[in-house]
């Protein structure tokens, strides 16, 4: 790969810098947040799993992302993936769990707009509904598991440190699954804007390919995994511990919960299935796993009689969802316009 392909392509590594930070932290978030997982053994398991969900499965996504515009020049890559990541990077200082997915889908109709370029309607409205329908099926599904696992716990008779060592197993389980659901879901949010003008070529190894793709969301799962392990720890607090006060057990709820949701749109292989029988599938498409993760938590709190749910923490976030997409735009479409203009760069073909 050329110096300058690596040079534009260090933002989508800041973009998975600023996932790792931000939305990566949310899958542990719960477990760290209660005490019943260090950060350490959280942090470990988030690079692991988001790297392995990226290069195995994350084209599905990545696809449907770039429906909405096709980026098709390294520059223009390189300032939309640097916009959407500086504007989760403000939201993380303060300890918001934004949306990745919502800045980089602003940052790419910045794009359209500089270039001229159309923005697909289709594209945009599926992207756009996960905002609403993510949240409200996070929270229906962890409503749901809160009362199956009471159930479930209250015939079963454990002794208490023994439920407490099934706890943190099982927290340790549903988090690789959720860690491995969002490198296969979200890491088109990293580098997906990469994939027309990606800079990197097909190469085979004792007869095994690695496709110019692959290689890109290795990369970026690799930057993520950074990014969980140097920055994260304030919004794991945010979720885990002030949005709603959650108990061991609740805490396992939100991590399923929260995976669920990414994985019922990230899985190629959930798509073809209920395609080829002819039942409504989900899009595939990037959603945003923060929102997943507060909806989970909203859902816990309902099926506890919405009780000791911070209201005050609940509406800057929402505020932060809507302002993370038009800041990401604004921000995209001036520095196109600095890209072109000052430092000579073709950022649209």
């Amino acid at each position: 790969m050329e110096v300058a392909g690596l040079l534009f392509l260090s933002s989508g590594l800041y973009m998975g810098w600023s996932l790792g930070a931000n939305d990566a932290a949310n899958i542990f978030g719960a477990a760290v947040g209660t005490r019943m997982i260090p950060f350490r053994t959280a942090a470990v398991i988030c690079a692991v799993f988001i790297t392995l969900g990226a290069v195995i499965s994350g084209a599905g996504a990545a696809e449907g992302l770039s429906r909405l515009g096709a980026v098709n020049s390294l520059a223009g890559a390189f300032v939309v993936s640097g916009a959407a990541a500086t504007t989760v990077m403000w939201m993380t200082r303060v300890g918001l769990p934004v949306s990745t997915t919502q800045a980089i889908v602003g940052a790419i109709v910045g794009w359209n707009l500089y270039s001229g370029s159309p923005t697909d309607s289709t594209a945009l409205s599926r992207i756009v509904g996960t905002w609403v329908y993510g949240p409200l099926l996070g929270a229906g599904i962890a409503f749901i598991l809160f009362f199956v696992m009471r159930a479930v716990l209250s015939r079963v008779k454990v002794h208490l440190i023994t439920l407490d060592k099934y706890t943190r197993f099982a927290m340790i389980i549903a988090g690789a699954f959720g860690a491995y659901s969002l490198g296969a879901n979200n890491m088109a949010n990293v580098v997906g804007v990469f994939v027309p003008a990606s800079p990197f070529r097909d190469f085979t190894v004792m007869g095994i390919t690695m496709t110019g793709v692959q290689q890109l969301f290795l990369v970026g799962g690799l930057a993520t995994a950074v990014g969980v392990a140097t920055y994260s720890k304030k919004v794991m607090m945010t979720i885990g511990a002030n949005l709603y006060k959650l108990s061991p057990i609740t805490a396992i709820v939100v991590i399923v919960s929260t995976a669920t949701v990414l994985f019922l749109f990230a899985s190629e292989g959930l798509k073809l299935w209920l395609d080829s029988r002819g039942l409504p599938s989900f899009p595939l498409v990037p959603v945003s796993q923060s929102q997943a993760a507060v909806g989970s938590v909203i859902g816990i709190s309902l099926a506890k009689g919405g009780r000791n749910l911070n209201l005050v923490l609940l509406r800057n976030i929402v505020v932060g969802w809507v302002i993370t997409p038009a800041a990401a735009a604004l921000l995209c479409y001036v520095a196109l316009f600095f890209m072109q203009n000052v430092f000579m760069q073709t950022v649209y073909l």
